[in-house]
């Protein structure tokens, strides 16, 4: 009998020691999912760090794309001015008067308008009642006899003419 009682100890304790071990082996366990997930977490972090850079530079891409379209739009515009026309249809703007010391003349592209010609007098502001598209920015329209001439604000280099446009 005493042996019996030492084998039912000897189990017990052998069995408790086993509960321990697998006690203290799902801890550690835990503890390794715990840390496996909170790796799993950060990488997560940075998947969506990259993902939010890849955005931007393709928002980024699409802007500058965006803009040289809008570029390459608006230089379709300046072209789309002949650089000589013969005005469709004649508007009466009242009696023109050169301005002293020049005479009225046949302006041709690429010429240079004098600085005369740039006051308010000749610049031709209400393009739209005479049926002119809105000049580009840096330029506008001048009278030249019966004549209107698409010239650069800054230096007067003339760019379009549209021939006979008044009477």
């Amino acid at each position: 009998m005493k042996k019996f009682l030492t084998a039912a100890i000897a189990a017990t304790l052998a069995m408790s020691s086993l509960g321990v071990a697998s006690a203290a082996e799902a801890q550690s366990r835990g503890g390794y999912e715990q840390r496996q997930d909170h790796r799993d977490d950060h990488r997560g972090d940075r998947r969506d760090d990259r993902n939010d850079r890849r955005d931007y530079r393709q928002d980024s891409r699409d802007d500058r794309r965006e803009y040289r379209d809008d570029r390459r739009e608006y230089r379709q515009d300046q072209r789309a001015y002949g650089r000589w026309q013969q005005s469709q249809r004649r508007y009466n703007a009242g009696r023109y008067q050169a301005p002293r010391g020049y005479q009225t003349r046949q302006w041709s592209y690429g010429q240079q308008m004098p600085a005369y010609y740039r006051s308010n007098q000749y610049v031709v502001s209400n393009y739209g009642q005479y049926g002119l598209r809105a000049p580009p920015r840096g330029y506008h329209y001048v009278r030249s006899g019966n004549d209107v001439v698409l010239a650069a604000v800054a230096g007067g280099l003339i760019t379009a003419v549209i021939a006979g446009l008044f009477n």
